[in-house]
């Protein structure tokens, strides 16, 4: 069965929320991922990507709309319970704790179940071996690029089925945005969907299955992520001439 034919893990749907009473940031937007997927969600500043991630885990009340989770309904359930049910979330900004080690950090991903904590610690060094290295030092001596690596590894801890990440690449350098975009792949081959909000949009998309666009809080275009890569009114409007592909 391919990726298209099957059911939705995540379907959120006519999504409407915001951070002030009767301000909208979202005002209606739609997004799935299926099993096995790297969904992409662009858009210029202010779109309401980030509110979108934030409002699916919980952390954000749902003024209407529904999100559905393996077909059933969790709209308004609290971020510990989305953790619960097999979703990870990374925010963009303070996704570590800068005064704990590395190693802490990480336990601290899987305080629900500290019995697995040593089996969990060990997979996720494999995938990011640089932890290992680095299991004593305080993740407030790291570099962005690293402090983001132990971000996604310490949600992993809870082995998500779904992992929401919130501007991963936001304010590394070259080098790291290329890091963290390979683990994004090594993550979702070893079996985790992963929604990701990006504003490097022409990066996402070449790593997505599929990408949605969204503007002033509504879907505006979606499409595999190759197709709005050559979409010229995604290109005009949200890339830029420069991100054409050629």
């Amino acid at each position: 069965m391919s990726l298209k034919e099957q059911a939705p893990m995540l379907a959120a749907d006519g999504i409407v929320a915001g951070y002030v009473p009767g301000v909208d940031v979202l005002r209606g937007c739609s997004v799935e991922v299926r099993p096995g997927e790297v969904v992409g969600v662009i858009g210029p500043n202010g779109a309401g990507k980030s509110t979108l991630v934030k409002t699916v885990f919980g952390l954000l009340r749902v003024r209407a709309g529904t999100v559905r989770l393996h077909g059933e309904d969790v709209t308004g359930r609290p971020a510990h319970e989305m953790v619960r049910r097999g979703v990870g979330y990374v925010p963009q900004l303070q996704n570590v704790f800068p005064t704990l080690t590395v190693e802490e950090n990480l336990r601290m991903g899987v305080y629900l179940r500290p019995k697995d904590q040593a089996r969990r610690v060990a997979a996720v060094e494999e995938l990011f071996p640089l932890l290992a290295d680095r299991r004593r030092q305080k993740a407030g001596a790291m570099s962005g690029g690293e402090r983001q690596m132990l971000a996604m590894a310490r949600a992993l801890m809870m082995e998500p089925r779904l992992l929401l990440l919130d501007e991963p690449s936001a304010g590394l350098s070259p080098l790291h945005q290329d890091h963290v975009f390979d683990r994004c792949r090594m993550i979702n081959n070893a079996g985790v969907a992963v929604l990701m909000v990006e504003q490097n949009a022409r990066r996402c998309l070449q790593l997505c299955d599929r990408g949605y666009v969204l503007d002033q809080g509504r879907n505006a275009y979606t499409g595999t992520g190759t197709a709005l890569l050559h979409d010229e009114k995604v290109i005009e409007l949200y890339l830029g001439t420069l991100a054409r592909v050629r």
